[in-house]
């Protein structure tokens, strides 16, 4: 019984993560999308230093947004990977919670450029546009992200107990 109320739990957790995700992405969609975006949801790919129910709710979150949002199926299918990708490596980093950033940081920098150059023909050099996003993810991640997870440090225990 402990076992399935545990994983009830992570399942809500992760759905609360991928909703906290669609939520911060969709009203914001005219700067959320495109080759200089930004994602004010990329904050919570710091998550997995809490939980590991934030690598399918980060990824969920994504793939809706995309979807909802109207991307290309080359966005959908590859942001999302690419989402997937830093919430998995995140999660992995979690012993310093200084490294939890980077891998969402590169792995968005160094997958939606091409996205943004093949499924959406933009211009711009892919160099330039992993500059471009990969600052995007700087300030979300890096900056609002760390932000968020020094808030959240001090209630750890009480508000991710069930989700570890």
């Amino acid at each position: 019984m402990n076992n399935s109320r545990n994983n009830a739990s992570k399942l809500a957790y992760g759905a609360l993560i991928a909703a906290l995700y669609v939520v911060l992405t969709l009203p914001f969609a005219s700067f959320a999308f495109g080759p200089i975006q930004f994602r004010l949801a990329e904050a919570l790919c710091i998550l997995p230093f809490f939980t590991p129910a934030a690598i399918p709710g980060l990824t969920v979150g994504c793939l809706l947004a995309n979807f909802l949002g109207g991307a290309s199926i080359w966005d959908v299918i590859f942001g999302t990977f690419a989402t997937f990708i830093g919430a998995w490596f995140s999660y992995k980093l979690r012993a310093n919670k200084w490294l939890v950033c980077i891998p969402p940081i590169v792995a968005n920098a160094l997958i939606i450029p091409f996205v943004l150059k093949y499924a959406y023909g933009v211009e711009d050099l892919v160099p330039f546009m992993m500059l471009t996003v990969g600052l995007s993810e700087v300030i979300s991640v890096g900056v609002l992200g760390n932000m968020l997870m020094a808030a959240l440090i001090p209630a750890k225990d009480k508000i991710f107990a069930q989700a570890s």
